[in-house]
């Protein structure tokens, strides 16, 4: 699932300084910074046939250049379809202005498709390095992503998720990064946000005991709430294999007066919910995290069912600004549809390893390994202005900084509440 399109990385000298991470208080600035700030000529409204193109930027001081392998791993067939998919094409079309500005930097891509599975995942890996992969975006899915970086870790190749959230996939791991928030940060800042703009809320949550992203982002938001003064008046459980049928659930949250329902989900059980919850006419605040991103594209599902849904997430397609607005131009036109947040985590990861590329001077002889040690070096001093964060940072231990946003189902779109 914050706005600005990052089309181009600007220039400057990169001095390096330590940033303050994941977990401080917001982070202070120190030497200096690459921040790739897009900059559209002529700004395009979303649906434009001919969208904005980025101005050239100014080359880094740094010595970058080369063509450069960058893989992608995700689930491009298959239930989980919708967050590979939508990642690989994001991540293709920064690659395409990359490559398009003429500089010394020059991407090759190369997605390969895990269908959510561990084992899988790792197989696509193994084909991205046959290939020459010299840094990785991916994967999409949190236990494919644990998984893939043990194996990065070992062979020393960089490697930055899109959406992978759990702290168990960059956990020790000193090469594998993330674009989105992790599962505890998601479970903190729901829990923040629901204290402060649904106060005197009775909460109950609806949350996925087997799997690993539900289950983290559940703790912590009970944790928090308990700090926060917020009730927790139910809980629910389900699995993968009894995802159909939330009856119980649904009574025992409208039996216990819950006003609002938190689902730290995926968005396929949360359709079920919603429609479950409408035929017994229980109709409290549904409040969700970014696995519910996708439920308006979800084939067959009356989006009508989410008017009012809440969820949190690092982008929203309806934003005004001309960065937002050409990025989604340009998604719509060539994939006729409108970008989720998957899509903006997969286009800010490529430009995330340009800025580090850049800030790191690594050219494109180089071998995995070395790029890797060199971005490593850089990871914790850069600050880079993406579509779902201004000025994100990054921690040694591979979490992210930004400031997490809700929005709410308005008449199909996400809007800001």
């Amino acid at each position: 699932m914050k706005k600005r399109l990052l089309a181009l990385v600007m220039a400057g000298a990169l001095t390096l300084g330590l940033l303050a991470g994941c977990g401080n208080d917001g982070g202070g600035k120190t030497g200096g910074e690459t921040s790739p700030s897009p900059s559209a000529s002529t700004p395009a409204s979303p649906g434009a046939s001919t969208p904005a193109e980025p101005s050239a930027p100014v080359e880094p001081s740094s010595a970058a250049s080369g063509t450069f392998k960058i893989g992608g791993v995700g689930p491009l067939t298959g239930d989980a379809a919708i967050y590979g998919q939508a990642a690989m094409n994001g991540a293709q079309i920064a690659v395409d202005e990359i490559n398009a500005l003429g500089g010394a930097v020059q991407f090759e891509f190369k997605p390969e498709d895990d269908v959510a599975d561990g084992e899988t995942s790792v197989n696509a890996y193994n084909n991205l390095m046959d290939w020459g992969m010299q840094a990785l975006v991916g994967p999409v899915t949190t236990g494919a992503a644990i998984s893939v970086s043990a194996k990065l870790y070992e062979e020393r190749v960089f490697g930055l998720t899109p959406s992978a959230s759990s702290t168990d996939v960059i956990s020790g791991k000193d090469n594998v990064y993330q674009v989105c928030f992790t599962d505890p940060n998601q479970g903190v800042a729901s829990a923040d946000y629901i204290s402060e703009n649904l106060a005197g809320s009775k909460v109950a949550v609806i949350y996925r005991n087997d799997d690993a992203y539900s289950q983290g982002i559940r703790d912590t938001f009970v944790k928090q709430a308990e700090s926060k003064g917020l009730e927790v008046v139910y809980e629910g459980t389900f699995t993968k294999d009894t995802q159909t049928d939330f009856s119980v659930q649904l009574t025992g949250a409208q039996s216990a007066g819950a006003t609002v329902l938190f689902l730290p989900i995926y968005y396929q059980p949360a359709s079920v919910i919603l429609n479950q919850a409408n035929q017994m006419g229980y109709a409290p605040t549904f409040f969700g995290v970014d696995g519910m991103d996708g439920i308006l594209t979800m084939e067959g599902f009356d989006t009508s069912l989410a008017e009012g849904v809440m969820l949190l997430t690092p982008f929203s397609a309806d934003a005004e600004d001309a960065q937002t607005q050409s990025f989604v131009a340009k998604y719509q036109e060539k994939h006729g549809e409108t970008p989720n947040q998957f899509a903006a985590d997969g286009y800010d990861a490529v430009y995330i390893i340009y800025a580090a590329l850049n800030a790191a001077g690594c050219t494109g002889d180089m071998s995995a390994e070395e790029i890797c040690e060199a971005l490593v070096g850089v990871m914790t001093s850069i600050s880079v202005d993406g579509l779902t964060g201004q000025g994100m940072t990054w921690s040694a231990t591979g979490e992210v900084s930004k400031a997490p946003r809700a929005v709410v189902i308005k008449d199909g779109v996400y809007v800001t509440p």
